[in-house]
């Protein structure tokens, strides 16, 4: 028997590997923030017959139920405005691979990948530029902080999407950062499990540890170090929570440099640049894929630290390399 007033929507391919959350704000405009929340709290927003969060990534095919909303009508997906032609070719030039399943380009630092209330410049809104005639628009199947720069994978179509979505999920991608942090990290190398919560706050929400939030564990390794001063560390997330490197290496008490909203002022040395110290380096698909690691160069910021404190950034070791 049909509920009175609800509807139930069929997840398209285009849709693959968006956020719930993003998918009402694209065709219910008029639901606020705060009451989808709320429905999504109570279980009248389902997915497949489940309770779902905001931040589900969904798969073609799935079916959301959406209650009673009033309003009329959903929206249709609006067409990807023109990207601007610099930005298109900035972006084209920062293609590090490409095939016809995914593209993997080099993010630079200060470039949001998906919009908010105070983002009117990102990534999701330019990936038409990337579309190399394919038949589909590309498709963001995971992120990075606005400020953070490295690699990061588009799938091509949807079914690609629903692939890599769901190894981001399982964890089974590899993930290598460096960072420059502010002193030097005791012991130089080892492991940190350190459960983290999202709280709200003056300055916006924020990462805190809480034993009682989201288990996030981090590899560390110390590559070089300017005495006391710097270091210059190798980085693994084994999870995935937001912000969790930077509040990680705050809490060791080494902030990452130029990271004021967890290191505050400890977080800057006088005479570089203010820019988040932290890089994507690499990633790599399970090997049953075929495909290289994939790496970027470091952005510009960082190059001039490394050279300021004499890092070698042609190290090619991996100090990760028989960790499980």
């Amino acid at each position: 028997m049909t509920e009175r007033g609800v509807t139930k929507h069929t997840v398209e391919d285009g849709d693959a590997g968006r956020r719930l959350d993003r998918w009402f704000r694209q065709r219910f405009p008029e639901l606020a923030h705060g009451r989808l929340q709320k429905l999504l709290r109570s279980g009248q927003v389902r997915v497949d017959g489940g309770r779902a969060k905001g931040s589900l990534r969904l798969a073609a095919g799935q079916t959301i139920r959406v209650p009673p909303l009033g309003g009329g009508r959903p929206h249709a997906a609006k067409s990807a405005p023109p990207v601007a032609a610099a930005d298109a070719a900035e972006l084209r030039a920062r293609v590090l691979y490409r095939d016809d399943e995914l593209i993997a380009i080099d993010k630079p630092p200060g470039l949001a990948v998906q919009g908010g209330s105070r983002t009117a410049r990102h990534l999701d809104a330019m990936l038409e530029a990337l579309r190399f005639e394919a038949d589909e628009r590309p498709r963001l199947v995971h992120r990075l902080d606005k400020d953070t720069s490295g690699v990061l994978l588009l799938a091509r179509h949807g079914a690609a999407a629903r692939r890599l979505t769901a190894l981001f999920r399982r964890q089974e991608t590899r993930k290598l950062y460096w960072a420059v942090v502010v002193g030097q990290p005791k012991p130089v190398a080892g492991r940190i499990d350190m459960a983290l919560a999202k709280q709200p706050g003056r300055r916006g929400e924020q990462v805190v540890p809480d034993v009682e939030g989201r288990r996030a564990t981090t590899l560390y390794s110390t590559l070089e170090h300017a005495g006391r001063r710097a270091a210059w560390l190798a980085l693994q997330p084994l999870t995935g929570r937001t912000h969790q490197l930077r509040v990680h290496l705050a809490e060791l008490g080494t902030p990452i440099l130029g990271d004021g909203k967890y290191g505050g002022q400890q977080a800057f040395i006088e005479g570089l640049s203010r820019r988040l110290h932290l890089h994507a380096r690499e990633l790599a698909l399970p090997e049953a894929d075929g495909l290289p690691s994939l790496r970027a160069e470091l952005p510009p910021h960082m190059a001039e630290t490394f050279e300021f404190f004499g890092f070698d950034p042609s190290d090619e070791s991996d100090p990760f390399a028989t960790e499980d």
